[in-house]
């Protein structure tokens, strides 16, 4: 069997694409090489980008993409897009919408379908972060799906998290609500060239100022105008999200955030495993079968199947 561990940690981008498909898959043969990668990992600073459908997360992640190159930092970038509901797999495809930078060996480029993941990700996103932490780059990007305002699982994986609001789809409201909104670091109004933008930084703006549970937090969000296809405004969305940074390191934060993020992926991580060892078993002798027909016909009702399933496997 291949050494994928050992490729991935001397630059091979082809180890790291398979490991990175075993993922997706929740192929077996991932976890070995996965706890031999944990050793090498967290040296990346993660930067989410999230917000409406159709804000240009894309092109500005392109943008961003070629600053930070400018500055030699090497880059991964993980878009997360909506699922082919044939096959599964990405709809959107952002090799192609990045197609300039999928020519750049500094950068590492890969789609992933959410295959009906709720929050914005795909299942196997912290992991994949992971693989790109221990293949060496320095910063890594999460383009998330389109999002909602309750879909904020980005703020659990990224160090900075990048909202992205556009005059003219409706964010002049959203920006006025809770939600998605008290997860970023950082603001952007991007497309910041079409009509209502000002009242949209404005009103982003007053919401920072008044915002309660922003302004207990001790880090006070940026709002940055942009308009990515043009270039305009990403250096200051470069300085902005370098600021947040160097907060996060000199209060001490930025290991407290990181310390958080390991305990809750613990436990996420022997929650799926356990369910997945009990569903194996009670699929395998036909209990769950069984099950399902004594609760449909009130035999039995699911509160107590669970409470006797799981009492029998603590006991087993």
């Amino acid at each position: 069997m291949r050494d994928y561990a050992k490729e991935v940690l001397e630059g091979s981008p082809r180890a790291a694409a398979r490991l990175i498909s075993w993922l997706e898959d929740e192929d077996p043969r991932a976890l070995e090489h996965m706890e031999r990668l944990h050793p090498h990992t967290g040296r990346a600073y993660v930067v989410g980008i999230t917000g409406s459908p159709g804000a240009g997360k894309s092109t500005l992640t392109d943008k961003f993409t070629f600053a930070l190159r400018k500055k030699g930092l090497t880059v991964g970038i993980v878009a997360v897009d909506p699922s082919s509901p044939f096959t599964g797999g990405a709809v959107l495809g952002d090799r192609v919408r990045m197609s300039r930078l999928a020519v750049d060996p500094g950068v590492f480029i890969r789609s992933m379908a959410t295959r009906g993941f709720l929050g914005g990700l795909a299942k196997a996103t912290a992991d994949v972060v992971k693989v790109l932490d221990a293949f060496g780059k320095d910063v890594i990007l999460i383009e998330t799906v389109g999002v909602g305002q309750d879909e904020v699982d980005i703020i659990g994986l990224a160090d900075t998290t990048c909202l992205v609001l556009v005059p003219g789809l409706g964010d002049t409201i959203q920006s006025m609500k809770a939600g998605v909104m008290e997860i970023a670091d950082v603001f952007v109004i991007n497309k910041a060239d079409r009509p209502g933008a000002d009242q949209l930084y404005a009103e982003v703006t007053t919401r920072v100022e008044q915002d309660a549970h922003i302004r207990e937090r001790a880090w006070t969000p940026p709002v940055v105008k942009t308009v990515a296809v043009e270039d305009e405004g990403i250096d200051d969305l470069v300085q902005a999200v370098e600021a947040h940074r160097t907060f996060l390191e000199e209060s001490g934060r930025l290991a407290e955030k990181r310390r958080r993020r390991a305990r809750e992926e613990t436990l996420r991580m022997i929650h799926g495993e356990l369910f997945r060892r009990i569903r194996e078993r009670l699929t395998a002798n036909g209990e769950l079968d069984a099950l399902v027909e004594a609760i449909v016909e009130k035999r039995e009702s699911p509160y107590r199947a669970m409470q006797d399933v799981v009492a029998r496997w603590l006991r087993e």
